[in-house]
């Protein structure tokens, strides 16, 4: 990999949906070892730009290359997490032979059977993500903390280097979402993480480094934000209360600017 370059490189990235532009000259790096949040309003291309690093959505302009290789081939190292309302939840299946898929080879041949190692691999995360219990259970079945915790066991089926998350913790509750964050904590130990989230408060405290995108990227950099950033960010200002949430939002400021509250 070109020393020059992180596990990620997007360089004056532009994507359009049509004639409409959903994202617009990003420019972003991310190192290794890294735990990255990418936050912003709905439709402000968080999704897409998840999308296109892996090569799912093309580009209009610009470049991105994951470890120093195109997308196509560099997402052979990244586990991704897709949001849950992109999911059949009815189809059956069980949470076990989902995170088996995970496991199948791009040029797999027909009627190929899972080996006793790929099986037990496949339990082996299952049980990281605590879901051994519910191993034979139908998907159908699972509430939304326990459905996210499966997608995440199958991302992880590839021995990813890097993990995308689109919105892993929407449609959870509280109990799942901290049992998610302290996953996601244990993982970035090991591999390079980008999570894409609503979930403001919580995951500046989780994060190493921060992005704001609203179709451009309006802040990189440490976890810790100013009202300016935070309101050209939804462009409007924006109190933010932590309700007991430990967290590096917003730096101290004087009274007088008004506006967020920390």
């Amino acid at each position: 990999m070109d020393g020059n370059h992180g596990i990620v490189s997007v360089r004056n990235l532009s994507v359009y949906y049509g004639a409409i532009p959903a994202l617009e000259h990003i420019n972003l790096e991310v190192q290794e070892g890294e735990y990255l949040g990418i936050i912003g309003p709905n439709g402000g291309g968080k999704s897409t730009l998840l999308k296109t690093i892996i090569g799912i959505v093309p580009r209009a302009e610009g470049s991105v290359t994951l470890f120093g290789e195109k997308p196509e081939k560099g997402r052979r190292l990244t586990g991704y997490v897709p949001q849950i309302s992109a999911v059949d939840k009815q189809f059956p299946i069980t949470v076990s032979e989902v995170v088996l898929t995970g496991c199948l080879k791009p040029k797999l041949r027909l009627f190929a059977r899972y080996s006793k190692q790929e099986k037990e691999f496949a339990d082996s995360l299952i049980e990281k993500v605590g879901l051994t219990k519910l191993a034979n259970r139908q998907v159908s079945q699972l509430s939304g903390g326990e459905f996210q915790k499966m997608l995440i066991a199958r991302a992880l089926a590839v021995r990813p280097k890097l993990l995308l998350l689109d919105e892993p913790t929407a449609s959870v509750d509280a109990a799942s979402r901290e049992q998610i964050y302290a996953l996601l904590a244990e993982l970035n130990k090991e591999m390079t993480i980008i999570i894409v989230t609503h979930d403001l408060l919580a995951v500046s405290a989780q994060v190493t480094r921060l992005a704001c995108l609203n179709r451009t990227l309006i802040y990189h950099g440490e976890p810790e934000l100013n009202e300016h950033v935070v309101n050209s960010l939804y462009g409007c200002p924006v109190d933010l209360i932590a309700h007991g949430v430990p967290h590096r939002v917003l730096k101290e400021h004087d009274e007088k600017e008004g506006g967020g509250l920390c």
